[in-house]
């Protein structure tokens, strides 16, 4: 009956039950805007075909990914949330979610053929950064970066002002930080942030 119940929920109020259930492991109390979902593929490089998305959630990204012209067997998408999950897969039958941890993400990545020269173009990260420690920020970004190509980037946003990866864990990882659009029309307001290595050409 509880499966029932939370499958016919909207999007914000099955994120919003995901929150109070889980409120350290859920990001947002409701689902990210179309805005934010915009400005976060303007900055997939160029010609990008294979994507990670990081904290899938509600499906907001997955959903315009796919729009995009992400072709489904190209995008692996890692929820650590069991239910939203469940509710991933059944929304996106053909694309490659996975209930997982995002530190795991090289063993997931390589089990599923985003390895090699099948490594992905770019990372999306819905995942809450600012609030992890940095132990666990420094875990996630190294296993993102050892699943992108060389020239790779990762995509993600925050609601805090400063940038979401703190300063020493993104210089240990020899990243260097853009940031790109300011989305006050999401809830609450988010800021884009873009993350490639160091001396790494723009795509």
């Amino acid at each position: 009956m509880t499966n029932t119940f939370e499958n016919a929920m909207p999007h914000w109020m099955f994120l919003l039950r995901q929150w109070l259930k889980h409120p350290r492991r859920t990001a947002a109390i409701v689902p990210s805007g179309r805005e934010l979902a915009s400005a976060m593929l303007a900055e997939l490089p160029l010609g990008t075909r294979r994507v990670i998305e990081l904290g899938a959630g509600t499906g907001v990204f997955t959903e315009r990914l796919l729009a995009h012209g992400i072709a489904p067997q190209d995008l692996l998408s890692v929820e650590l949330n069991p239910a939203m999950h469940t509710r991933l897969q059944r929304r996106f039958p053909q694309v490659h979610i996975v209930h997982g941890d995002a530190r795991e993400l090289e063993a997931i990545a390589a089990a599923h053929g985003f390895t090699g020269e099948d490594k992905a173009d770019a990372v999306v990260s819905g995942l809450g950064v600012l609030s992890m420690p940095r132990r666990v920020q420094h875990d996630i970004y190294a296993a993102a970066f050892a699943c992108l190509r060389e020239d790779g980037r990762l995509v993600q946003f925050t609601y805090g002002p400063q940038a979401p990866l703190a300063s020493g864990v993104a210089e240990a990882l020899g990243l260097e930080a853009e940031r790109g659009a300011f989305v006050l029309r999401n809830i609450p307001p988010a800021t884009v942030y873009v993350y490639r290595k160091v001396g790494a050409a723009p795509m």
